[in-house]
Protein backbone atom coordinates (compact mmCIF):
# COMPACT_ATOMS: atom_id res chain seq x y z
CA UNK A 1 0.00 0.00 0.00
CA UNK A 2 1.27 3.48 -0.85
CA UNK A 3 -1.77 5.60 -0.02
CA UNK A 4 -1.35 8.94 1.73
CA UNK A 5 -3.54 11.32 3.65
CA UNK A 6 -4.90 13.74 1.00
CA UNK A 7 -2.90 16.87 1.70
CA UNK A 8 0.37 16.68 -0.24
CA UNK A 9 -0.74 18.37 -3.48
CA UNK A 10 -2.57 21.16 -1.66
CA UNK A 11 0.47 21.89 0.52
CA UNK A 12 2.78 21.93 -2.51
CA UNK A 13 0.46 24.33 -4.33
CA UNK A 14 0.14 26.66 -1.35
CA UNK A 15 3.90 26.79 -0.75
CA UNK A 16 4.35 27.82 -4.38
CA UNK A 17 1.66 30.49 -3.92
CA UNK A 18 3.40 31.85 -0.82
CA UNK A 19 6.55 32.59 -2.79
CA UNK A 20 4.59 33.86 -5.79
CA UNK A 21 2.70 36.32 -3.58
CA UNK A 22 5.94 37.76 -2.20
CA UNK A 23 7.86 37.84 -5.47
CA UNK A 24 6.43 41.01 -7.13
CA UNK A 25 7.05 43.24 -4.12
CA UNK A 26 10.50 41.83 -3.42
CA UNK A 27 11.66 42.05 -7.02
CA UNK A 28 10.40 45.64 -7.19
CA UNK A 29 12.59 46.31 -4.20
CA UNK A 30 15.63 44.89 -6.03
CA UNK A 31 16.33 42.45 -8.86
CA UNK A 32 19.09 41.00 -6.64
CA UNK A 33 16.33 39.28 -4.67
CA UNK A 34 15.35 37.21 -7.71
CA UNK A 35 18.06 34.54 -7.21
CA UNK A 36 17.08 34.22 -3.55
CA UNK A 37 13.45 33.58 -4.46
CA UNK A 38 14.44 31.19 -7.25
CA UNK A 39 16.52 29.19 -4.79
CA UNK A 40 13.66 29.05 -2.29
CA UNK A 41 11.34 27.74 -5.01
CA UNK A 42 13.76 24.89 -5.71
CA UNK A 43 14.53 24.29 -2.05
CA UNK A 44 10.88 24.00 -0.99
CA UNK A 45 9.72 21.95 -3.99
CA UNK A 46 9.07 18.23 -3.86
CA UNK A 47 9.80 16.07 -0.87
CA UNK A 48 7.57 13.54 0.82
CA UNK A 49 5.70 16.14 2.94
CA UNK A 50 5.74 13.62 5.77
CA UNK A 51 5.08 16.24 8.45
CA UNK A 52 2.10 17.63 6.56
CA UNK A 53 0.71 14.12 6.25
CA UNK A 54 1.03 13.67 10.01
CA UNK A 55 -0.97 16.86 10.52
CA UNK A 56 -3.81 15.32 8.49
CA UNK A 57 -3.35 12.04 10.38
CA UNK A 58 -3.57 13.88 13.68
CA UNK A 59 -6.90 15.40 12.69
CA UNK A 60 -8.26 11.90 12.13
CA UNK A 61 -7.69 11.18 15.83
CA UNK A 62 -10.18 13.87 16.92
CA UNK A 63 -13.79 12.85 17.43
CA UNK A 64 -15.15 16.37 17.88
CA UNK A 65 -17.41 18.04 15.33
CA UNK A 66 -15.19 19.67 12.74
CA UNK A 67 -15.11 23.32 11.75
CA UNK A 68 -16.32 23.87 8.17
CA UNK A 69 -12.91 25.24 7.18
CA UNK A 70 -10.86 22.54 8.94
CA UNK A 71 -9.51 21.06 5.70
CA UNK A 72 -8.18 24.48 4.68
CA UNK A 73 -6.72 24.99 8.15
CA UNK A 74 -4.87 21.67 7.92
CA UNK A 75 -3.33 22.67 4.57
CA UNK A 76 -2.07 25.97 5.97
CA UNK A 77 -0.74 24.17 9.05
CA UNK A 78 1.01 21.74 6.72
CA UNK A 79 2.59 24.69 4.93
CA UNK A 80 3.67 26.16 8.27
CA UNK A 81 5.41 22.97 9.35
CA UNK A 82 7.00 22.29 5.96
CA UNK A 83 8.36 25.85 5.69
CA UNK A 84 9.70 25.57 9.22
CA UNK A 85 11.33 22.28 8.20
CA UNK A 86 12.90 23.91 5.13
CA UNK A 87 14.30 26.69 7.31
CA UNK A 88 15.71 24.13 9.72
CA UNK A 89 17.38 22.28 6.81
CA UNK A 90 19.00 25.47 5.49
CA UNK A 91 20.40 26.23 8.93
CA UNK A 92 21.23 22.60 9.73
CA UNK A 93 23.29 22.24 6.54
CA UNK A 94 25.21 25.32 7.60
CA UNK A 95 25.82 23.94 11.10
CA UNK A 96 26.93 20.60 9.65
CA UNK A 97 28.96 22.17 6.83
CA UNK A 98 27.03 19.97 4.40
CA UNK A 99 27.72 20.50 0.72
CA UNK A 100 24.53 18.92 -0.62
CA UNK A 101 20.85 18.58 0.12
CA UNK A 102 18.59 16.29 -1.93
CA UNK A 103 21.28 15.89 -4.54
CA UNK A 104 21.71 19.64 -5.05
CA UNK A 105 24.04 22.18 -3.46
CA UNK A 106 23.01 23.10 0.07
CA UNK A 107 21.78 26.66 0.53
CA UNK A 108 25.07 28.16 1.70
CA UNK A 109 26.96 26.40 -1.10
CA UNK A 110 24.44 27.61 -3.70
CA UNK A 111 24.96 31.22 -2.69
CA UNK A 112 28.69 30.76 -2.42
CA UNK A 113 28.57 29.68 -6.07
CA UNK A 114 26.36 32.67 -6.95
CA UNK A 115 28.99 34.99 -5.49
CA UNK A 116 31.60 33.49 -7.82
CA UNK A 117 29.31 33.48 -10.86
CA UNK A 118 28.53 37.18 -10.42
CA UNK A 119 32.17 38.13 -9.96
CA UNK A 120 31.50 39.90 -6.68
CA UNK A 121 34.23 41.04 -4.34
CA UNK A 122 34.87 39.79 -0.82
CA UNK A 123 34.64 36.37 0.81
CA UNK A 124 32.37 33.98 -1.13
CA UNK A 125 32.09 31.53 1.77
CA UNK A 126 31.00 34.24 4.19
CA UNK A 127 28.41 35.46 1.68
CA UNK A 128 27.06 31.91 1.38
CA UNK A 129 26.81 31.65 5.16
CA UNK A 130 25.06 35.00 5.45
CA UNK A 131 22.61 34.22 2.66
CA UNK A 132 21.73 30.82 4.12
CA UNK A 133 20.96 32.35 7.51
CA UNK A 134 18.75 34.99 5.94
CA UNK A 135 17.04 32.52 3.59
CA UNK A 136 16.20 30.34 6.58
CA UNK A 137 14.93 33.33 8.51
CA UNK A 138 12.66 34.30 5.61
CA UNK A 139 11.18 30.78 5.56
CA UNK A 140 10.61 31.02 9.32
CA UNK A 141 8.65 34.26 8.85
CA UNK A 142 6.49 32.72 6.15
CA UNK A 143 5.96 29.69 8.37
CA UNK A 144 4.53 32.00 11.04
CA UNK A 145 2.23 33.59 8.45
CA UNK A 146 0.96 30.17 7.40
CA UNK A 147 0.19 29.18 10.97
CA UNK A 148 -1.72 32.44 11.45
CA UNK A 149 -3.77 31.54 8.36
CA UNK A 150 -4.47 28.08 9.79
CA UNK A 151 -5.51 29.47 13.16
CA UNK A 152 -7.91 31.92 11.53
CA UNK A 153 -9.97 29.06 10.10
CA UNK A 154 -10.91 27.32 13.37
CA UNK A 155 -12.52 28.26 16.65
CA UNK A 156 -10.56 30.25 19.21
CA UNK A 157 -9.86 27.41 21.67
CA UNK A 158 -8.57 25.20 18.85
CA UNK A 159 -6.50 28.07 17.49
CA UNK A 160 -4.89 28.73 20.86
CA UNK A 161 -4.04 25.08 21.44
CA UNK A 162 -2.53 24.80 17.94
CA UNK A 163 -0.39 27.87 18.60
CA UNK A 164 0.89 26.34 21.82
CA UNK A 165 1.78 23.09 20.05
CA UNK A 166 3.61 24.95 17.29
CA UNK A 167 5.54 27.05 19.81
CA UNK A 168 6.60 23.98 21.77
CA UNK A 169 7.75 22.25 18.59
CA UNK A 170 9.95 25.17 17.54
CA UNK A 171 11.47 25.54 21.00
CA UNK A 172 12.25 21.84 21.37
CA UNK A 173 13.82 21.35 17.94
CA UNK A 174 16.04 24.40 18.37
CA UNK A 175 17.13 23.16 21.79
CA UNK A 176 17.76 19.74 20.28
CA UNK A 177 19.93 21.21 17.56
CA UNK A 178 21.99 22.95 20.22
CA UNK A 179 22.40 19.69 22.13
CA UNK A 180 23.49 18.00 18.90
CA UNK A 181 26.20 20.62 18.41
CA UNK A 182 27.31 20.26 22.03
CA UNK A 183 27.53 16.47 21.73
CA UNK A 184 29.93 16.66 18.79
CA UNK A 185 32.35 18.59 21.00
CA UNK A 186 31.68 17.34 24.54
CA UNK A 187 31.91 13.58 23.96
CA UNK A 188 35.53 13.16 25.21
CA UNK A 189 34.49 14.18 28.73
CA UNK A 190 31.23 12.17 28.77
CA UNK A 191 31.37 8.60 30.18
CA UNK A 192 30.78 6.01 27.46
CA UNK A 193 28.05 4.48 29.61
CA UNK A 194 26.02 7.69 29.16
CA UNK A 195 26.30 7.90 25.37
CA UNK A 196 23.22 5.81 24.54
CA UNK A 197 20.88 7.79 26.80
CA UNK A 198 22.29 11.08 25.58
CA UNK A 199 21.88 10.02 21.94
CA UNK A 200 18.23 9.15 22.55
CA UNK A 201 17.64 12.47 24.35
CA UNK A 202 19.03 14.37 21.37
CA UNK A 203 17.03 12.27 18.90
CA UNK A 204 13.87 12.96 20.90
CA UNK A 205 14.25 16.74 21.09
CA UNK A 206 15.95 17.34 17.75
CA UNK A 207 13.69 15.26 15.54
CA UNK A 208 11.29 12.75 17.10
CA UNK A 209 8.84 15.26 18.51
CA UNK A 210 9.13 17.73 15.67
CA UNK A 211 8.93 15.17 12.88
CA UNK A 212 5.93 13.17 14.06
CA UNK A 213 4.52 13.93 17.50
CA UNK A 214 4.20 17.71 17.08
CA UNK A 215 2.51 17.50 13.64
CA UNK A 216 0.09 14.88 14.99
CA UNK A 217 -0.76 17.05 17.99
CA UNK A 218 -1.03 20.16 15.80
CA UNK A 219 -3.52 18.51 13.45
CA UNK A 220 -5.44 17.02 16.35
CA UNK A 221 -5.59 20.42 18.09
CA UNK A 222 -6.99 22.14 15.00
CA UNK A 223 -9.62 19.39 14.77
CA UNK A 224 -10.72 19.89 18.39
CA UNK A 225 -9.13 16.85 20.01
CA UNK A 226 -9.76 16.15 23.66
CA UNK A 227 -6.93 15.82 26.17
CA UNK A 228 -7.16 12.02 25.88
CA UNK A 229 -6.97 12.23 22.10
CA UNK A 230 -3.91 14.46 22.31
CA UNK A 231 -2.33 11.91 24.62
CA UNK A 232 -3.10 9.28 21.98
CA UNK A 233 -1.33 11.42 19.38
CA UNK A 234 1.74 11.49 21.61
CA UNK A 235 1.54 7.73 22.23
CA UNK A 236 1.77 7.24 18.47
CA UNK A 237 4.06 10.12 17.65
CA UNK A 238 6.91 9.84 20.10
CA UNK A 239 7.95 6.22 19.38
CA UNK A 240 7.36 6.69 15.66
CA UNK A 241 9.40 9.90 15.71
CA UNK A 242 12.26 8.06 17.36
CA UNK A 243 12.05 5.36 14.70
CA UNK A 244 12.08 8.13 12.08
CA UNK A 245 15.23 9.72 13.50
CA UNK A 246 17.06 6.43 13.95
CA UNK A 247 16.28 5.55 10.35
CA UNK A 248 17.73 8.94 9.41
CA UNK A 249 20.86 8.06 11.38
CA UNK A 250 21.20 4.71 9.59
CA UNK A 251 20.75 6.38 6.20
CA UNK A 252 23.35 9.00 7.17
CA UNK A 253 25.93 6.21 7.38
CA UNK A 254 24.68 3.45 5.09
CA UNK A 255 22.28 5.23 2.72
CA UNK A 256 22.63 5.12 -1.06
CA UNK A 257 23.60 8.60 -2.22
CA UNK A 258 21.46 8.15 -5.34
CA UNK A 259 18.42 7.95 -3.10
CA UNK A 260 19.36 10.19 -0.17
CA UNK A 261 20.91 13.00 -2.21
CA UNK A 262 23.85 13.11 0.21
CA UNK A 263 27.24 11.38 0.02
CA UNK A 264 27.36 7.92 1.59
CA UNK A 265 28.74 8.12 5.12
CA UNK A 266 28.12 11.86 5.38
CA UNK A 267 27.24 11.62 9.08
CA UNK A 268 30.66 10.07 9.71
CA UNK A 269 32.41 13.03 8.08
CA UNK A 270 30.22 15.45 10.03
CA UNK A 271 30.99 13.72 13.33
CA UNK A 272 27.39 12.91 14.29
CA UNK A 273 27.29 11.25 17.72
CA UNK A 274 24.23 9.17 16.95
CA UNK A 275 22.90 6.05 18.62
CA UNK A 276 24.87 4.00 16.09
CA UNK A 277 28.13 5.44 17.42
CA UNK A 278 26.97 5.07 21.03
CA UNK A 279 26.12 1.42 20.46
CA UNK A 280 29.51 0.78 18.85
CA UNK A 281 31.29 2.40 21.80
CA UNK A 282 29.32 0.22 24.21
CA UNK A 283 29.95 -2.99 22.26
CA UNK A 284 33.31 -2.51 20.53
CA UNK A 285 36.84 -3.14 21.68
CA UNK A 286 39.59 -0.59 22.19
CA UNK A 287 40.70 -0.68 18.55
CA UNK A 288 37.19 -0.05 17.26
CA UNK A 289 36.57 2.76 19.73
CA UNK A 290 39.92 4.32 18.84
CA UNK A 291 39.07 4.25 15.13
CA UNK A 292 35.90 6.23 15.73
CA UNK A 293 37.55 8.53 18.30
CA UNK A 294 40.27 9.58 15.86
CA UNK A 295 38.47 9.60 12.51
CA UNK A 296 34.81 10.38 13.19
CA UNK A 297 34.14 13.98 12.21
CA UNK A 298 37.21 14.39 10.02
CA UNK A 299 36.29 16.15 6.75
CA UNK A 300 39.09 14.34 4.91
CA UNK A 301 37.67 10.93 5.83
CA UNK A 302 38.49 8.62 2.92
CA UNK A 303 36.10 6.22 1.21
CA UNK A 304 38.06 3.21 2.46
CA UNK A 305 37.87 4.54 6.03
CA UNK A 306 34.12 5.02 5.72
CA UNK A 307 33.83 1.45 4.47
CA UNK A 308 35.87 0.21 7.44
CA UNK A 309 33.70 2.14 9.89
CA UNK A 310 30.58 0.74 8.26
CA UNK A 311 31.99 -2.79 8.65
CA UNK A 312 32.71 -2.18 12.33
CA UNK A 313 29.18 -0.88 12.95
CA UNK A 314 27.89 -4.13 11.47
CA UNK A 315 30.44 -6.46 13.09
CA UNK A 316 29.95 -5.11 16.61
CA UNK A 317 26.18 -5.46 16.39
CA UNK A 318 25.64 -1.70 16.62
CA UNK A 319 23.57 -1.60 13.42
CA UNK A 320 21.46 -4.57 14.49
CA UNK A 321 20.85 -2.94 17.87
CA UNK A 322 19.60 0.26 16.24
CA UNK A 323 17.45 -1.68 13.76
CA UNK A 324 15.91 -3.57 16.68
CA UNK A 325 15.05 -0.28 18.41
CA UNK A 326 13.50 1.05 15.19
CA UNK A 327 11.28 -2.03 14.91
CA UNK A 328 10.31 -1.92 18.58
CA UNK A 329 9.33 1.74 18.37
CA UNK A 330 7.42 1.14 15.13
CA UNK A 331 5.55 -1.74 16.78
CA UNK A 332 4.71 0.52 19.72
CA UNK A 333 3.37 3.21 17.39
CA UNK A 334 1.25 0.75 15.38
CA UNK A 335 -0.21 -0.66 18.60
CA UNK A 336 -1.16 2.89 19.62
CA UNK A 337 -2.78 3.47 16.22
CA UNK A 338 -4.81 0.28 16.68
CA UNK A 339 -5.85 1.43 20.15
CA UNK A 340 -7.30 4.60 18.61
CA UNK A 341 -10.08 2.49 17.04
CA UNK A 342 -10.11 4.41 13.77
CA UNK A 343 -12.21 3.53 10.76
CA UNK A 344 -10.51 0.59 8.97
CA UNK A 345 -9.55 2.59 5.88
CA UNK A 346 -8.11 5.44 7.98
CA UNK A 347 -6.26 2.97 10.19
CA UNK A 348 -4.69 1.29 7.14
CA UNK A 349 -3.48 4.59 5.68
CA UNK A 350 -2.13 5.62 9.09
CA UNK A 351 -0.22 2.36 9.53
CA UNK A 352 1.13 2.56 5.98
CA UNK A 353 2.42 6.08 6.67
CA UNK A 354 4.02 4.88 9.90
CA UNK A 355 5.74 1.95 8.22
CA UNK A 356 7.02 4.07 5.33
CA UNK A 357 8.35 6.59 7.85
CA UNK A 358 10.33 3.98 9.77
CA UNK A 359 11.52 1.97 6.77
CA UNK A 360 12.21 4.67 4.20
CA UNK A 361 15.34 4.63 2.02
CA UNK A 362 15.73 8.40 1.67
Amino acid sequence: MTESFPIIDQVNDEIARVIDRHRPGLVRLSNDLGPLLDHLVRFTSGGKRTRAQFIAAGASLASAQTDPDLADALVHAGVAVELFHAAALAHDDLLDRSDTRRGMPSTHRAFEALHGDRGWTGDAEHFGTSAAILAGDLLLMWSDDALTAARGRVRAERSDRAAAEFSRMRTEVTAGQYLDVVEELAWPVIPVADWVDRAITIATSKSARYSVEAPLRLGASLAGATADELDRASAIGLPLGLAFQLRDDVLGVFGDSRETGKPTGDDLREGKRTLLVAELAARGDERERELFATRLGQPDLRADEIAEMQRELIATGALDAVEARIQAWLDEAVAAIDAAELAPATRDVFVDLAERTARRRA
